[in-house]
């Protein structure tokens, strides 16, 4: 059985976070929700009245900024090693804050940029401080000093549909004269981007060129709003395949690190993998559905409930788990400390443990 689970990393689409740098020329999950993030009472909401992609862009380029961060690492010798990079982002509301990637404002080593510089689209520099970053989920909010912003409006990313248009907006390669914009469709989605310490449930695909310095910019639908945040493409034998967090993924992570500078959640210590009707027939699993666990680390809350790798998670606490995004929200839903009963297939067998949340 815990063969059979490493098998399926192969044939299904996850992205790794190395990825992510690809999307942004850089140097480099939700919290519990409560209520959506506000800023009506700061900020109208754009005039969408529009019969054309260029005036779509037209109304929105005042609000996606230019990102360039800055910093410096030690080598192997100890000795200062000064980066740059370039990215995205896009601003929330008229008190400045400007949601983008984590990695965008990121040293190579992880840390946060020494110096991050915002160039509004009418050509006005500022100095950017971090209000929080949350590198599970790559969103990171800054705040910038300035009047007279233009908020974007968020949209509804669950009613997304394959098929439906929409457009990237970003610094594509740094090119002078302007972001750059692309436009495509939503070609799949609930994809999964993972690896390492980044986990991202329930992300959009899209064929709209994405390119580094893209990385932290909208995604756009037909009616103006932000559905995504542009985080990854995939390069190598892939063509046309662009990744954005998913803006119902991420509106709750941007609402708690504004409130609180970083994101408080339940942590299991585990890679995953989502089950599927197609691979539970083709690898005879006991169940269709779930999240199975492709490695555990040592020493981490699942290690020390007992789970192995092969287990196949169907419910943590009231939370039944079918995708990796259900997993991801029933996470959301405990804090560091917590004792969860999780329900697991082991071996055919269903089983459960109660699992100390990291």
């Amino acid at each position: 059985m815990r063969n059979r689970i490493l098998l399926i990393l192969i044939p299904v689409l996850v992205v790794v976070a190395s990825l992510l740098a690809a999307c942004g020329d850089d140097t480099a999950a939700p919290a519990a929700t409560s209520a959506p993030l506000d800023t009506s009472a700061e900020a109208t909401p754009l005039n969408l009245s529009f019969t054309s992609t260029a005036e779509l862009v037209e109304l929105l380029r005042p609000s996606v900024v230019h990102i360039k961060s800055e910093a410096a690492t030690l080598d192997v010798f100890g000795q200062l090693v000064p980066s740059s990079g370039v990215g995205t982002g896009f601003i929330i509301d008229l008190r400045g804050h400007i949601v983008t990637n984590n990695h965008v404002i990121s040293a190579s080593n992880g840390d946060a940029a020494d110096n991050i510089t915002v160039t509004l689209d009418n050509g006005d520099e500022h100095d950017a401080t971090i209000v929080g970053r949350d590198p599970p989920t790559d969103v990171a909010v800054l705040k910038i000093e300035a009047e007279g912003l233009t908020p974007v409006t968020l949209g509804d990313s669950a009613a997304l549909k394959v098929g439906e248009d929409v457009i990237a907006i970003g610094n594509a390669l740094d090119l002078p004269g302007g972001p750059t914009v692309t436009k495509g469709v939503v070609s799949a989605l609930n994809r999964l981007i993972q690896e390492s310490n980044v986990s991202i449930p329930d992300a959009i695909q899209t064929d709209a060129a994405i390119n580094p310095g893209n990385s932290g910019g909208p995604l756009v639908d037909a009616d103006g709003e932000v559905v995504g945040i542009t985080t990854a493409v995939i390069r190598g034998d892939a063509e046309g395949i662009g990744l954005a967090i998913a803006i119902d993924t991420a509106e709750p992570v941007i609402q708690e690190l504004i409130a609180d500078g970083a994101v408080d959640r339940g942590f299991l210590g585990i890679t995953i993998q989502e089950i599927t009707p197609a691979l539970a027939q083709r690898f005879d699993l006991a169940v269709d559905h779930g999240v199975g666990i492709l490695s555990v680390e040592p020493g981490s809350p699942a290690d020390d409930a007992g789970l192995v790798e092969g287990d196949i998670i169907v419910r943590l606490g009231d939370t039944e788990i079918r995708t990796s995004g259900d997993l991801f929200r029933g996470l959301t839903e405990h804090r560091a400390g917590d004792v969860v009963e999780t329900e697991y297939f082991h071996n055919g067998t269903r089983e459960s443990a109660e699992v100390t949340l990291g």
